[in-house]
């Protein structure tokens, strides 16, 4: 029997390592801004609400010489009308 996660309002698609342009659009506007860490987004999943969560899988490059790169997780919004917001920056641990 296959799932379809968009079936239940509120829930989580599956993380899809293709970005969409709307995905790479709230993505760059949201932690594509950030200084002194370069975050590349590698996956991204949704969740419709008022609006849409996004959850990023990225990996984070901080400019500092010779420090560690790092997996995390970003958390942000697109309302529906107006720009994206950043919500939440989680590092991934093993």
């Amino acid at each position: 029997m296959t799932t379809n996660n968009n079936a239940l309002p509120g829930s989580w698609t599956p993380f899809n390592f293709d970005l969409t342009p709307e995905a790479k659009k709230v993505f760059e506007a949201t932690a594509g801004k950030l200084l002194g860490v370069k975050y590349t987004a590698l996956a991204f999943a949704t969740q419709v609400v008022n609006g849409t969560n996004y959850s990023f899988l990225a990996k984070g490059q901080p400019v500092a010489p010779q420090a560690a790169t790092r997996v995390v997780k970003i958390h942000a919004h697109q309302p529906p009308s107006g720009d994206p917001h950043l919500e939440q920056i989680i590092i991934v641990t093993p």
